[in-house]
């Protein structure tokens, strides 16, 4: 394999906006049914004022952008996995009815380890919220 699938500078981005229905969802699918997210009179009463959308809900929300990165490199003969999030954070708050928007960029290439790196930017507001590295391997079918 003597080309890389993806290219220093690749970005990909994708907004959304976060939903009730999503963090319920989301609640629901993974039993995180803290007041934090779930409770709105709870949430009145602290310095946020509202309910808070679950950091890992924000995590799924990057790895759409993995998977538009993944699929523009159109890679036959290799199978792009995810090999996880490193520093991951979350800056700020997003809240329910918070247009997000997600920006992925890739970051680094080991072309020998056949991995990528990419820098993932999550803002609502115009703050940023969230920031994580994602890693990808390119593993050769056959």
């Amino acid at each position: 394999m003597d080309t890389f699938p993806v290219h220093i500078g690749d970005e990909v981005t994708f907004s959304k906006t976060v939903s009730e229905s999503d963090v319920y969802l989301f609640a629901g699918i993974t039993g995180d049914l803290s007041p934090n997210h779930v409770n709105e009179e709870f949430m009145q009463r602290t310095r946020y004022g509202r309910r808070i959308a679950h950091g890992a809900l924000l995590v799924g929300y990057m790895s759409n952008c993995s998977t538009a990165i993944c699929a523009r490199a159109n890679t036959p003969n290799e199978t792009p996995v995810s090999l996880g999030y490193d520093r991951i954070r979350f800056i700020a708050p997003v809240f329910i009815g918070d247009t997000i928007t997600v920006t992925y960029r890739v970051a680094e290439i080991d072309a020998a380890k056949r991995e990528s790196k990419a820098d993932v930017r999550v803002t609502a507001r115009g703050e940023l919220c969230a920031v994580a590295t994602h890693i990808l391997r390119w593993v050769g079918n056959g």
